[in-house]
């Protein structure tokens, strides 16, 4: 059991960690207080003292994962917000398909286990940390596209994207049969499926521009 007079942050921190670890593995149903703790090396008091309930600490350590992710993999690639938007869009996407492939990211491994059992806490990791990255995404798409670009075509481009960098999600988290396995995607080329991404999506946006333009 951890020391109770270790300083407090150092107990927080490592709370942080090993919760977001487990709830990757087990999402938010099936993993338990008792666990994280006991993989912790700390007390359930601690959880009450530094997150109050169950919830507080999942939501935390959610927050905690894309943080980490966030640092690891940029959100905008490393791109300099002077790139051309094709350029930006490339980043945004590279960086997204990077952190979903990457089998530390314990951020994506939540999202999964949301999208399979959605807690009432999605909403909220929504607005406060996905939706800005939304925004940013949907600014360089409405950008590519034109002024012509109506809000559905924007809403559309963002979906198609978005779906294909998700497969990635669905790939990596699929079991199947050893016979099956040439039918999924291999994470290894995840760098060849980013540009993919980026080419196709390039090429898509820039045939919707170009119906939109009246002759």
């Amino acid at each position: 059991m951890h020391d109770n007079h270790s300083p407090p942050l150092k107990t927080r921190q490592r709370l942080l960690v090993t919760a977001s670890r487990v709830f990757a593995e087990k999402g938010y149903q099936d993993a338990t207080i008792a666990e994280i703790c006991e993989q912790a090396e700390t007390n359930i008091a601690s959880v009450n003292y530094h997150f109050g309930d169950k919830e507080n600490l999942y939501l935390e350590a959610w927050r905690y994962a894309f943080q980490e992710d966030s640092r690891n993999h940029p959100s905008d690639g490393g791109i300099d917000a002077a790139a051309s938007a094709e350029v930006r869009l490339a980043g945004r996407i590279h960086s997204l398909i990077t952190r979903i492939s990457d089998p530390d990211s314990n951020f994506f491994a939540i999202v999964h286990k949301e999208m399979a059992r959605q807690t009432s806490l999605m909403e909220k990791m929504m607005a406060q940390e996905i939706n800005p990255e939304r925004q940013a995404l949907i600014a360089i798409i409405k950008e590519l596209l034109g002024h012509n670009a109506t809000d559905k075509q924007i809403q559309f481009c963002h979906a198609s994207i978005i779906g294909q960098c998700f497969h990635l999600l669905r790939a990596k988290n699929m079991k199947v049969s050893s016979e099956n396995r040439c039918y999924v995607m291999d994470l290894n080329d995840a760098d060849a499926f980013a540009e993919h991404v980026v080419q196709f999506s390039l090429a898509g946006i820039a045939a919707m521009k170009h119906a939109n333009i009246k002759p």
